[in-house]
């Protein structure tokens, strides 16, 4: 088993103090795969657009959560 699919299980569990931890453990790894994959995004000239489109989300919310973390392809879009 990988270490999401324990966590999805552990998330399940009838123990809340089990269960919540292991919700907050895959909130964080998430958000990590989330920043990573939006940087990867970028870093191909992908548009804030483009990236929100893809999360489904809309480009003030993507723009707004990334732009800080992740270096801007052309300086106008920072």
């Amino acid at each position: 088993m990988t270490e999401a699919t324990d966590l999805a299980a552990a998330a399940g569990s009838a123990d809340p103090r089990v269960g919540l931890r292991a919700v907050v453990a895959l909130r964080r790894l998430l958000e990590g795969l989330e920043n990573l994959q939006v940087a990867n995004a970028r870093r191909q000239g992908w548009s804030w657009q483009e990236i929100a489109d893809a999360l489904e989300v809309t480009r003030q919310g993507v723009h707004k959560k990334h732009a800080g973390r992740v270096p801007a392809q052309d300086p106008r879009e920072a």
